[in-house]
């Protein structure tokens, strides 16, 4: 059974959303198991030693990453970049780079923005860059799937993206779509390597 690890961080729901579509794309995939990870908030005042968040997701660990065949991660876009609790997770990282922990293995972004020119696109492609680092083999969205020429919301070549207007965390039909066909493709990569 092979495990796509999806790690995100959620402020008001949107990217939590998306990880749970991109989930059940990657679920649909025969002999592919999806495993649902968030990131602790920093500075938040609580106990260092709390394994999971208020909803009892558990926080990813170096060990979840040792255990995947893939990896996902998402985040919402702040100022054009990933928030700082998911840089702060990439950034403990150093040792599974030194080991080639994540080497070979397929990899892809996600995030959601509440502005439409909020740096969805560059919110992805700074996700993407400690990624290569590590030597992930990077999957984005073929302009083949229809939802990406059609959608008039979110979604890029780069992964999904969610445009949250006023704070609408519903996803578009066409956002949903991208999400799980997303999921579905890294977990079809992975069974392929």
């Amino acid at each position: 059974m092979k495990k796509i690890l999806i790690i995100y961080y959620s402020k008001n729901g949107s990217t939590k959303i998306m990880s749970e579509k991109i989930s059940r794309g990657v679920q649909s995939v025969d002999n592919v198991e999806p495993i649902l990870r968030t990131v602790p908030e920093i500075n938040n005042g609580g106990d260092i030693n709390e394994l999971a968040n208020k909803d009892g997701v558990l926080y990813a660990t170096n060990e979840d990453l040792k255990n995947c065949d893939g990896l996902i991660i998402g985040s919402p876009t702040h100022f054009g970049n990933m928030a700082a609790p998911v840089k702060s997770f990439l950034d403990g990282t150093t040792s599974e780079w030194f080991n080639g922990t994540l080497c070979g293995k397929p990899a892809g972004v996600f995030t959601s923005t509440s502005s439409i020119h909020g740096g969805q696109e560059t919110t992805l492609i700074t996700m993407m860059i400690p990624l290569l680092h590590h030597g992930m083999i990077i999957l984005g969205i073929p302009y083949i799937d229809k939802d990406l020429g059609e959608t008039t919301t979110g979604g890029t070549p780069y992964g999904p993206s969610h445009f949250a207007h006023k704070n609408n965390i519903d996803l578009s039909e066409h956002e949903s779509k991208l999400c799980f066909s997303f999921g579905a493709r890294i977990a079809k990569i992975s069974k392929k390597l």
